[in-house]
């Protein structure tokens, strides 16, 4: 059986759980692949999903898309290809607590942020406090990015970027009221998140494998939205952390990411080339890579794969 092994972005969440269901259930057996799930919690996060991808350590990992877009944008580095959108819908938000400081996302200026220190990532947060009159001018801390949702809770940072049908339910869960601050909100077209990438060459030489693999995720996804009771019990013994131990929590999370797999055709994975399109364009106009630097966007991700 050939082998196909997967880096996660976090520590297993529901944006994860076909993946596990897929494995679970055999559908990547039924395809004649082996698939080995890497969590971040190895070695604690010192290698990103895109460098385990770059140094073939990996053959897939799940990233956002703007770890494709620098890919493709810096020199000497190699071409990584978005061949999956994991969600249609951006789930994520900026967020504060709502006792706290930060009322509205211009209150962020003289304030901190805990970064997961992406490329684009503090240059989003600075856009969203500009187009709500202030001055984009706050301080970053960078923790363990395994350990950022906890500076919030803790009070040693004021606002951070979260998936909110993972974090927001914790804290809705543990009576923490929070603000939210989405990117559309802002007129910022952001591109998808999370996604599944590849090394060029890795497409090369796995091809086969690799449409199998996503075609059993697929499975799986669609497994998961179906089942989501049969589908947490999967997800809670993929790993040790507390968030796993609460399956009530985990329905919970499952049932509102659900929604977000796939697209009105039932179509999980598939990507719009207008969505790439026009966050490309956004991160041109604010000068945050040159025009001449990616001349198409196209070559940022594929469906043929799918």
């Amino acid at each position: 059986m050939e082998l196909i092994r997967l880096a996660l972005d976090w520590t297993p969440n529901t944006n994860h759980t076909g993946f596990f269901v897929a494995q679970a259930k055999g559908f990547y057996d039924e395809t004649g692949i082996k698939v080995e799930i890497r969590s971040p919690e190895l070695d604690n996060y010192s290698r990103t999903p895109a460098k385990l991808v770059e140094e073939k350590s990996v053959e897939l990992g799940i990233a956002p898309s703007e770890s494709v877009i620098s890919y493709q944008t810096l020199k000497n580095k190699p071409n990584l290809t978005a061949i999956a959108a994991i969600l249609q819908k951006d789930a994520s938000a900026i967020v504060s607590l709502a006792d706290g400081s930060i009322q509205n996302i211009k209150d962020l200026d003289g304030q901190t942020y805990a970064s997961y220190n992406a490329r684009f990532e503090d240059h989003i947060v600075e856009a969203m406090i500009r187009k709500d009159g202030g001055k984009a001018e706050f301080n970053k801390s960078t923790p363990d990015k395994l350990g950022i949702w906890d500076t919030l809770l803790e009070g040693n940072a004021d606002a951070t970027w979260v998936f909110m049908p993972w974090e927001g339910i914790l804290a809705k869960n543990n009576g923490i009221k929070l603000n939210e601050f989405r990117l559309d909100e802002y007129n910022i077209p952001y591109g998808y998140s999370p996604i599944l990438i590849a090394h060029s060459e890795t497409l090369n030489e796995k091809e086969e494998a690799i449409s199998k693999f996503l075609k059993a995720s697929a499975k799986g996804f669609h497994f998961t939205q179906n089942y989501p009771e049969d589908a947490v019990k999967i997800l809670a013994a993929s790993g040790e952390q507390e968030e796993l131990k609460d399956e009530e929590f985990l329905l919970e999370s499952q049932k509102a990411i659900n929604p977000y797999y796939t697209n009105e055709n039932d179509d999980w994975g598939l990507m719009q080339d207008s969505r790439w399109k026009d966050f490309v364009d956004w991160i041109k106009s604010e000068k945050l890579i040159g025009k001449e630097t990616l001349s198409n966007h196209k070559s940022l991700y594929t469906n043929k794969y799918l």
